[in-house]
């Protein structure tokens, strides 16, 4: 069974920062594109930041500057530094990848249960 989870989420002042870290668990040999998404209350989800398997990143125009995606060097990783933050970057932020197992090349995409980051102004 293959699980992203995320963490780092939590309660931060207006202009701090915060690292959200992504892992897949299980029989995994890689992720491939991966992105991370929030969802304000009564609002939809929103991509926030994405990146491909070759490196290639794309950011909302609302983070753009103050947001960073990166995978780590462990293959099953993905990251999301986060700085000067702003109330409206309140929400639940949730990772989603293509997931290759050891098992099956065929890439599938998989989300986490999602992480609440709250910023106080």
């Amino acid at each position: 069974q293959v699980q992203l989870v995320e963490s780092g989420g939590g309660l931060v002042q207006a202009g701090g920062s915060l690292r959200l870290s992504c892992v897949a668990s299980g029989s995994i040999f890689s992720i491939n594109a991966a992105g991370w998404y929030r969802q304000a209350p009564g609002k939809q989800r929103e991509l926030v930041a994405a990146i491909t398997s070759s490196g290639r990143t794309n950011y909302a125009d609302s983070v753009k500057g103050r947001v960073t995606i990166s995978r780590g060097n462990a293959k099953n990783t993905v990251y999301l530094q986060m700085n000067s933050l702003k109330p409206e970057d309140t929400g639940v932020y949730y990772c989603n990848a293509d997931v290759v197992l050891v098992a099956n090349p065929t890439p599938f995409d998989c989300w986490g249960q999602g992480t609440q980051v709250t910023v106080s102004s």
